[in-house]
């Protein structure tokens, strides 16, 4: 058992590695764009890292609906300093396509899928809002 935080990051972030080379591939098949591929790919990056910056820490193929959620409504309007719309829009659509490679590659049920979904069309608004709300804030 792993008791020590910093080993516990580095398991996870070992064991999402495969992941996330896996869906950087899965996007290269698709014939998007060098940059689009790039972009997409940082993204989930950046979200897999806020997944270890709290308690509990969790793995890629864990995610809930909620982690999204938190993620675009609260952590990303905050804490990166290139919160905007357009960045907001750019992981709505990265968090799409990932769950698609997680179904795909049979690492995400699809009722794991089908709740991600439906939060990031439901709660599309109000991620907008709380980046609109930060900007005007400064």
């Amino acid at each position: 058992m792993v008791d020590n935080y910093d080993e516990q990051v580095e398991k996870i972030e070992h064991y999402n590695q495969p992941i996330l080379d896996g869906f950087k591939d899965w996007l290269e098949k698709s014939n998007l764009s060098a940059k689009t591929v790039r972009n997409h790919v940082n993204n989930i990056e950046s979200f897999a890292e806020y997944l270890v910056c709290y308690e509990p820490l969790r793995r890629l193929d864990e995610i809930e609906d909620n982690d999204v959620s938190d993620f675009l409504i609260d952590w990303f309007p905050r804490k990166a300093l290139w919160a905007s719309e357009s960045t907001v829009k750019s992981y709505i659509a990265s968090f799409r396509k990932f769950a698609k490679y997680m179904i795909e590659s049979q690492r995400m049920s699809a009722e794991q899928e089908t709740e991600i979904r439906e939060t990031l069309k439901e709660g599309k608004e109000e991620f907008l809002d709380a980046v609109r709300m930060e900007d005007s804030a400064w």
